[in-house]
This record gives structure tokens, sequence and C-alpha cells, in this order.
């Protein structure tokens, strides 16, 4: 008999690849993709672990590697989780580079939609989605406006998803962390940037990629039956 299997949307680097892991740990098979040079596997014990090379906004790209792990797999993805996404450099609205918000769109939304529409076509019933956005979608942050709004897309799509694949038992929920200590996140910041955003939690300090992932394992498992429709916040307290 077949493990359940998890798919994982950039899954080869931060919190992605701490999803994996963690999925991995809790007995999932999975597939994960990435966008340019191959990842070494994970560690993953038992299970077994794929990569795909794919670009979410391409929707044939996002179609074929549905198609492609249940052929790899010999089955359906149990659980879908759309963490792949991109951040640009801040700035304010009036200031903001039109390209780098067409990015924003492309990647953030698009991209995302990609992966929620054919999630929604591809998961098993009574399975799992879920969506990585951003706390900062109800903490308004300068210079972050038009990023907290590429995920606050996401975060409407998610709560439409969830009334309408109900019927078939599938859950549907997102997970939206503040400020976690990643490749991405530490990326052009100043030693006092980060502890600016260290000090957005009463902790005094930023998340770490295996807190958010144990979030995910969690809304995918049983244990979270009766979670549906929501934005779970790991973010330390930032309220």
């Amino acid at each position: 008999m077949n493990k359940k299997l998890a798919l994982v949307f950039g899954g080869s680097r931060g919190i992605g690849a701490a999803c994996v892991q963690a999925l991995a740990n809790d007995g999932f098979d999975v597939a994960f993709t990435y966008v340019s040079s191959k990842p070494a596997q994970p560690l993953e014990g038992g299970s077994r672990v794929m990569s795909y090379q794919v670009d979410i906004a391409d929707d044939a790209q996002v179609a074929k590697v549905f198609s492609d792990v249940t052929r790899d797999f010999g089955t359906q993805p149990h659980c879908v989780v759309a963490n792949a996404g991109i951040n640009v450099p801040p700035a304010p609205v009036h200031q903001f580079d039109s390209d780098n918000f067409r990015k924003l769109v492309e990647i953030n939304i698009v991209g995302a939609f990609n992966i929620l529409r054919h999630a929604g076509q591809q998961v098993v019933d009574g399975g799992s989605v879920v969506a990585l956005t951003t706390s900062l979608v109800r903490h308004a942050a300068a210079g972050l406006g038009p990023y907290s709004a590429s995920k606050a897309a996401v975060e409407c799509l998610v709560r439409a998803m969830a009334k309408e694949l109900a019927p078939r038992g599938v859950r549907v929920n997102a997970v939206a962390p503040g400020p976690v200590d990643t490749d991405l996140f530490r990326a052009g910041k100043t030693d006092e940037a980060r502890q600016r955003s260290a000090a957005m939690s009463p902790f005094n300090r930023i998340g770490s990629p295996g807190e958010i992932a144990q979030v995910v394992a969690f809304l995918v498992s049983d244990k979270a039956s009766w979670v549906h429709g929501q934005i779970v916040q790991p973010n330390g307290g930032l309220i």
C-alpha cells in the first residue's frame, strides 16, 4: 500500500525545505519543486522524496508536475503545500518599481492561483491544501504594501476554496508567518533591520523555518480535522 503523498511547491530551501522534512518525518512520501538549481535531497528517513523543476507562473508546468508526481508515486497527492513565492526590494507604494510589482503579481498571485487551481482538481477526497502567506496582510508595514497585497490575494483564494472543496472533504487553510530566519528574509538586511524585525515579537526574536513547518504538518494531519478555511499565524505574538 502506498504511503500518503505530499506535494510541496517551493520546497528546496527555507520554509519549504523545512516542510519537506517535517512531512517526511510524519510518514508522507514527498514530492517538491524548485526553480533553477536542483537541490540535494533532504534527509527523509524511510520516506521517498523526489524533486521537480517547475516555474509556477507557467500553468502548463504546474499541470505537468501534478501528472508526473502521480505517475512517479502511483497516487494523487493527499496534501498540497503552496509555498513557492518571491519578494522584491521594499519601497513605499508611491515609489515602488512597477516591474517589481508585476513580478510579485506574476509569481505570488498568478503562480499561487495556478498551484491552487490544480490542487483543487488533483488532491484526493479528504485531503488538504495549505498556502503560505504572511502576517503582514494584517500588520501594515511601510515599504511592504505590494508584497503584502500579493499575499492577501492568496488568502482570498484560500477562503473561497474552503467553501468550494468542502463537499469533497478537502480542508483548505493558509499559514501566515511573521518574520522567519530564511535566506530570503536575510537578503539585503542589515543587523539593525533584522533586530527591528525581531522586536515586532514580544519574544524579541524571529521564527525559524522549522517552527512554521510544524504548523503546516499539523494542518495536513488528522489532528486538524476540524480546522478549515483558517488563516493560522505563527508569528510570535505579532498582533
